[in-house]
């Protein structure tokens, strides 16, 4: 592919600040950039790439507000390379990098960006076989990430209690903040976003059910099929709104509770 020859792309992040930053570089790129569309979920964004014709190279954030931008892969036949942008740490990336795509740190660097593109360009129309192992990347990005939380705390007034990690039932996102539901249902709001809480805790015990919900199997009163193939769950404590399991994650949402 000529340097001159429009590159189509599909930016995949759900932080809109990032998206305004990564369209900021790729315009004072030497290239010729057209944006399809932005995506801020795995499961638009499965839904976009299975209903569109693929573009030449996709950026994807790691972290997504439903879980991580792997899973798209789960769902999806493409050959389109992928470029992460990502916040891990700069020596597991620099362990698992590959010819067919590459791994900018955020905040992304002008030069990085143009030296990826440059590389994609490069690498068109060859026949390449290095491929990527998703395997060999989660489990390094594994090793990054810290010790599963054994507490949260929460300050209410001059106190500061503690809450013991076995006693959550869920952590359920709330007009901004993040409300942890203990499973005699007393509720505290804790300073950590659900995109953070996801890494901090068991994933064989807790569940990404969806942008607002973090669940503890434990807590699963009742599992009932809903419209469009998706699960509908009953919780205990009982919530005061339907916890659903898109029809994209009802697969890895089988896989975990038949552990």
């Amino acid at each position: 592919m000529a340097r001159n020859n429009q590159i189509k792309v599909l930016i995949v992040e759900d932080e809109i600040h990032a998206q305004k930053e990564l369209t900021r570089l790729l315009a004072n790129c030497d290239f010729n950039i057209r944006i399809l569309d932005y995506i801020d979920s795995v499961e638009d964004a499965v839904v976009w790439i299975n209903t569109n014709p693929e573009p030449d190279i996709m950026f994807f954030d790691i972290q997504l507000s439903d879980g991580l931008s792997f899973e798209i892969f789960n769902h999806v036949k493409t050959s389109c390379p992928v470029i992460f942008t990502t916040a891990f740490d700069e020596y597991a990336i620099k362990a698992f990098k590959v010819n067919s795509i590459d791994y900018l740190l955020k905040p992304v660097k002008q030069d990085d960006l143009d030296n990826a593109i440059t590389k994609f360009i490069s690498l068109s129309g060859k026949d390449n076989n290095s491929g990527l192992d998703l395997h060999q990347i989660e489990k390094l990005l594994n090793i990054n990430k810290p010790t599963y939380k054994s507490r949260f705390i929460s300050r209410i007034g001059d106190q500061i209690l503690h809450i013991e990690i076995e006693n959550v039932a869920y952590f359920k996102a709330e007009d901004n903040e993040v409300l942890l539901v203990t499973k005699n249902n007393k509720q505290y709001f804790i300073d950590y976003p659900l995109e953070q809480i996801s890494g901090l805790v068991d994933p064989a015990v807790y569940f990404r059910a969806n942008r607002k919900y973090i669940i503890n199997i434990s807590s699963i009163k009742k599992i009932n099929k809903y419209f469009n193939s998706r699960l509908q769950l009953e919780l205990d404590p009982k919530t005061t709104d339907d916890v659903l399991i898109s029809r994209v994650k009802v697969p890895d949402f089988l896989k975990w509770i038949d552990k």
